[in-house]
C-alpha cells in the first residue's frame, strides 16, 4: 500500500506521491495572545504524527509553521497591560515552544513570523494590485477583489454571492467594493504598531501573511497544507485566491489536510470563547504520552470531545505501553512473537488516511503478547524493540512520567508565599524561594495574568 490522505479540496482520500527531493509541508501556527490550550495540542500532535510517519515511510519533509505575531487581539492585550505588542507575543511564543518540547513535538524547520516578513508581504500586495486582483481603498486599506477570481470558493464549497450577503449583514464602515472582499493591508489606527507601505502606514491582513511566508520558504506550490477545520473558510480559501493570483501557478496546494475540532460541552474549544484547558494544566495532570494517546485514539478528521475520563484513560494506556516496552527481558528462550506482523498492521492502518486508532490497536496487541511471553519466561527483546520503534513513530516517549509526588499543593503554597514577599518588597526572600524551587526542577513563570509553575524541561 501507499499512504493515502483525505484531501479537503477533492473531498476524497488520495495518494501522497513523492515529488522531487522533498515534500513541502506548511502548517498554520498560533496567534500568540494567550495561553495555548488542549485544542492546539491536538492539532500539533496530529501534524507531528503525520510528519513522523512521512519520514518513516521515506519522505524527506521540509516543514514550515508560522507565528501570526501581529493581530488585533495581541494589540488589545498589549494596550490593556501597558506592554509592547512584541513583548506579549514573545512571552506566549516562549511558553508555547516549551510546551511543544514537553509534548515531544518535532520542531518545524522554519518558524517565520509575520512581522519579520513585511517586505515580502508588501511586494506580494503590490503585485496583486498591479495585476488587478486587488485595489487600494480610500484611507489606506487594500482589499482582494474576490469577484475577480472565478475559482473562489473551491475549497470550502461556498459561493461569492452568499458570502457577500452574509458579510453585508455584519460589516460596516469599510471601503470595500464588495462585502466578500478581504483585507490584504490595513491602514494604521491610533495606538497600533505600523509599517510604512505604498498605501501609507499600516500592517498586513491575516491571510496574506501565510501566503507570503509559504511562498518565500517553500515556493509556489506546497505538497501539504495543514490546519484545523475552522481555517478552511475564510483563511485557507483566501490563501488560495491570493497565492494563485500572485504566482499564476495552480494548484497552490496539492493536498489540503484539516483536523477536527476539540470540543468541551459540545462547543469548539477556543481562546475566544474562553472555554479552554491549557496545555500546561493537561501536561501536569496527564503527561505528554497520556495527552498524545487521548488525541490519537480518535481519527484526526473527527471531532474529539474533552473529558477527564478520556485523559485519565490515556494516562493509564501510556503506562501499559511503557511497562511492556521497558521491563527487563527474562533472557529465556525466544518467544513466538512475530514483530513484523505487528509492524505491517501498523503501516496498513497509517497508510489508510492516518488511522492512528487502528495503529494503536496493533501496539496494544503487541504489548499484550510481550507480557504473555515474559510471563512464560521467554525473551521479548525483539518485540520490545518493535514496540519502542512504532511508538516513536507516533511520538510516544514511553518514559516514566516525572511527578512531583503529590507536592502540587505545597508548590502552589510556596508560589503564593513568593508573590506575597514580592508584594511586601522583600525581594531577596522572594528570590530565595524561586531559586530553591528551581533547584527542585520547578520553574516559576511570571506573566500579566499572574504566576504559574512548570517542571523544567
Amino acid at each position: 500500500m501507499t499512504l493515502r490522505l483525505y484531501n479537503t479540496m477533492s473531498r476524497r482520500a488520495e495518494e501522497v506521491p513523492q515529488r522531487g527531493d522533498e515534500l513541502k509541508m506548511y502548517v498554520c501556527g498560533i496567534t500568540p495572545y494567550d495561553h495555548s490550550h488542549v485544542g492546539h495540542a491536538m492539532s500539533y500532535i496530529i501534524f507531528d504524527v503525520l510528519r513522523r510517519y512521512l519520514e518513516y515511510r521515506g519522505y524527506r519533509v521540509k516543514h514550515v509553521q508560522n507565528y501570526t505575531d501581529i493581530d488585533d487581539r495581541i494589540i488589545m492585550k498589549a494596550n490593556a497591560q501597558g506592554l509592547a505588542y512584541d513583548a506579549v507575543a514573545q512571552a506566549f511564543i516562549d511558553e508555547y515552544e516549551s510546551e511543544m518540547r514537553e509534548l515531544n513535538i518535532t520542531p518545524a524547520h522554519i518558524y517565520p513570523r509575520a512581522t519579520r516578513e513585511i517586505p515580502q508581504i508588501i511586494e506580494m500586495v503590490e503585485k496583486l494590485v498591479q495585476g488587478g486582483h486587488a485595489y487600494a481603498a480610500e484611507g489606506g486599506d487594500v482589499y482582494f477583489n474576490v469577484r475577480g477570481d472565478a475559482g473562489y470558493g473551491k475549497l470550502s464549497g461556498r459561493d461569492v454571492a452568499s458570502i457577500s450577503r452574509d458579510y453585508a449583514r455584519v460589516e460596516s464602515g469599510e471601503q470595500k467594493r464588495d462585502p466578500a472582499d478581504f483585507a490584504l493591508w490595513k491602514a494604521a489606527k491610533p495606538g497600533e504598531p505600523s509599517w510604512e507601505s505604498p498605501w501609507g502606514p499600516g500592517r498586513p491582513g491575516w491571510h496574506i501573511e501565510c501566503s507570503a511566508m509559504s511562498f518565500r520558504y517553500l515556493g509556489a506550490t506546497l505538497d501539504i497544507h495543514g490546519g484545523g477545520q475552522d481555517l478552511i473558510f475564510p483563511h485557507h480559501e483566501n490563501e488560495i485566491a491570493q497565492s494563485e493570483a500572485y504566482t499564476g501557478v495552480k494548484p497552490f496546494v496539492r493536498h489540503w489536510v484539516h483536523n477536527g475540532w476539540l470540543t468541551l460541552s459540545e462547543e469548539k474549544m477556543s481562546k475566544s470563547l474562553g472555554n479552554i484547558i491549557t496545555i500546561c494544566d493537561a501536561l501536569q495532570r496527564f503527561g505528554a504520552d497520556g495527552l498524545r494517546l487521548f488525541v490519537l485514539t480518535a481519527h484526526y478528521r473527527a471531532p474529539l470531545s474533552y473529558s477527564e475520563e478520556s485523559l485519565e484513560s490515556g494516562k493509564r494506556a501510556a503506562e501499559r505501553l511503557r511497562t511492556a516496552a521497558t521491563l527487563p527481558d527474562p533472557d529465556g528462550p525466544p518467544s513466538d512473537i512475530k514483530p513484523d506482523e505487528f509492524r505491517q498492521r501498523f503501516v496498513d492502518a497509517m497508510d489508510d488516511d492516518l488511522n492512528t486508532a487502528a495503529a494503536l490497536a496493533s501496539l496494544f496487541d503487541l504489548a499484550r503478547e510481550i507480557n504473555r511471553a515474559r510471563d512464560e519466561g521467554r525473551s521479548v527483546r525483539e518485540g520490545q524493540a518493535m514496540l519502542r520503534m512504532l511508538a516513536g513513530v507516533l511520538g510516544l516517549t514511553l518514559k516514566e512520567r516525572e511527578t512531583t509526588g503529590g507536592a502540587e499543593p505545597f508548590i502552589d503554597l510556596l508560589m503564593q508565599l513568593r508573590n506575597d514577599l514580592r508584594a511586601a518588597r522583600q525581594f531577596q526572600l522572594a528570590d530565595s524561594v524561586r531559586d530553591r524551587l528551581a533547584e527542585l526542577g520547578i520553574t516559576l513563570e511570571d506573566g500579566a495574568e499572574g504566576t504559574r509553575w512548570r517542571r523544567r524541561d
